[in-house]
């Protein structure tokens, strides 16, 4: 079963929360995982898409926006990341709300290992700016998984807010940001300890989330009141609403900090934020229910997945121009775009 339609009928997005709080029946999937700053051989120049209703992965060769590889990957990828040497790429295994499994490929092969067991219902999905640690948020469970990459050993759960659905990780890898769409909230785990906030209230119904570079602010894609809540990490404070399409999901922010790119699943377009001032552009049209978002490591480019026709929609960040729709799978949902080579973080 898939949500996003249910969510689609204001009239029933409370019982869906409910439902998601007491009985555990329901789930939704996440936002967009942005690889960190750190760079790889691995696999530069390309994009992952995952296409949730197909069970397949899609890679797409930015350079000519040619998809070169569609690989199986459990059942129903709902969002990929990629670590930050390049080597592999995660997907949550969300099979409408039945899964419970991330998959790992290796990025040069195209082999994909044994699925690792997390929580009920995966969705989002993170990894550290080490390469260290995946945090994966379990929609049914309420709850967080920590995978240790170089193991595959799973923590013990970390609680956080009903029916969790999007996570982000700060730059210097400190702190993971979990939307928790059903009770409007987002949860701060210290990643040195597991420990969880005081959860932070923000819009209705919070799906996307992402960090600014330099750390400073959590911009929150707020699907059921139209809006984006941007957050100082420092305070916690929330600033005031800023009102963006319908239905928003996805958020992604561009290398530079000056921008935050928003999918609006609910009519098709993407809205573009000015950082600095809050201000919105026009929307621009793309494909049809727009999902994930991910910028690419130069930041000329925003790749968008069209959850409703099957394709990835190529905005030139410069101009808002958008290039010829990539055909990829079924549903797809998530995109993570590999780092730049020789871009290797000092340690």
């Amino acid at each position: 079963m898939n949500l996003r339609s249910i969510l689609q009928h204001p009239g029933r997005k409370v019982v869906a929360m409910v439902v998601a709080a007491l009985s555990g029946l329901g789930v939704l999937f996440a936002t967009s995982a942005v690889p960190g700053a750190a760079a790889a051989a691995g696999c530069a120049g390309t994009a992952y898409v995952t296409n949730e209703q197909g069970g397949t992965v899609s890679v797409i060769t930015t350079a000519t926006g040619a998809v070169s590889a569609t690989i199986t990957i459990g059942k129903g990828p709902a969002r990929v990341a990629i670590t930050p040497d390049g080597k592999h790429a995660y997907a949550t295994d969300y099979v409408g709300g039945e899964g419970g499994t991330v998959s790992v490929l290796t990025t040069a092969t195209d082999v994909v290992s044994a699925p690792i067991s997390v929580g009920t219902a995966p969705v989002g999905l993170a990894i550290t700016p080490d390469g260290k640690h995946a945090y994966v948020t379990n929609n049914r469970d309420g709850t967080v998984s920590v995978l240790t990459t170089a193991t595959d050993v799973v923590s013990a759960p970390i609680t956080v807010g009903t029916a969790p659905v999007g996570v982000a990780i700060t730059p210097d890898g400190k702190h993971a940001y979990v939307t928790n769409l059903g009770d409007g909230t987002v949860s701060v785990i210290t990643t040195a300890t597991g420990a969880v906030s005081a959860p932070i209230t923000v819009g209705k119904g919070p799906v996307g989330v992402a960090i600014t570079p330099d750390g400073k602010h959590a911009y929150v894609a707020n699907r059921f009141d139209g809006t984006v809540s941007v957050i100082t990490t420092a305070t916690g404070a929330v600033s005031f609403p800023i009102t963006v399409g319908k239905d928003p999901f996805g958020v992604a922010i561009t290398p530079d900090g000056k921008r935050a790119y928003v999918t609006n699943y609910g009519d098709g377009t993407v809205s573009v934020i000015t950082t600095a001032t809050g201000a919105v552009s026009a929307p621009i049209t793309v494909g049809n229910s727009p999902d994930g978002v991910a910028i690419t490591p130069d930041g000329k480019r925003a790749y968008v997945t069209n959850f409703g026709d099957g394709t990835v929609s190529v905005m030139a960040t410069a101009t808002g121009l958008v290039s010829a729709p990539i055909t990829v799978g079924k549903g797809p949902a998530g995109v993570a775009i590999c780092p730049a080579r020789n871009a290797h973080r000092p340690r």
